[in-house]
């Protein structure tokens, strides 16, 4: 069988592993596993999104696919009067990032397994924020797009990670249907990353 770090149970043999980077000017430790996204070390599409989101200081906030945890604790350490809610659908990667927010003694995040939005079904958030899982295929990152509209308080914003080589521009045009042309932004782009602030207006 052929596993994929969007397996909601891997069963690849453990190979845990340290690492430790500075996101946003703050030292992180993390533990990574085999079986999860990106395991080596926090991958340079995580970091450019990282880099460029804006991220308010009481923001309610939901990292989708959050793996191992880089992007929601960068999220949750640039709101620390907000909250930050952390889904996976792997389960290995969920318990790796409640280790890590312990580590890291980083409090004011929720951390849940779940298949995309199924654990927050009815919550709405100020900002969502995603590197979408590419290789799941370009029907379930879109439909993380409409999703996430859908969990978007007014004037909240969806902040995405995409290569332009993995359909960074049939991401726009999904966003721009879902968001309104007017309303999605290519905030940066390094390497061949694009980095797109989509706010809902209503």
């Amino acid at each position: 069988m052929s596993e994929h770090y969007y397996s909601n149970k891997p069963s690849v043999a453990h190979q845990r592993n340290t690492i430790e980077e500075t996101l946003r000017g703050k030292k992180l430790r993390f533990v990574t596993d085999a079986g999860v996204f990106s395991k080596g070390g926090v991958d340079y599409g995580s970091k450019v999104l990282i880099d460029m989101m804006e991220i308010p200081e009481q923001a309610k906030v939901l990292d989708v696919g959050c793996g191992y945890g880089p992007i929601g604790f960068s999220a949750a350490l640039m709101a620390p009067q907000g909250h930050v809610t952390m889904l996976d659908v792997n389960e290995r990667a969920v318990e790796l990032a409640k280790e890590n927010a312990r580590a890291n003694e980083i409090h004011n995040v929720t951390i849940e397994q779940s298949d995309l939005f199924e654990k927050v079904v009815g919550k709405t958030f100020d900002v969502i924020l995603t590197n979408p899982p590419i290789r799941a295929g370009k029907e379930t990152v879109h439909r993380i797009f409409t999703e996430a509209y859908d969990h978007l308080n007014a004037d909240g914003q969806l902040w995405i990670v995409i290569q332009k080589k993995q359909g960074a521009p049939s991401a726009r045009a999904k966003l721009e249907e879902l968001f309104g042309e007017d309303e999605v932004e290519e905030v940066g782009k390094d390497k061949g990353y694009r980095i797109f602030k989509s706010t809902k207006r209503v």
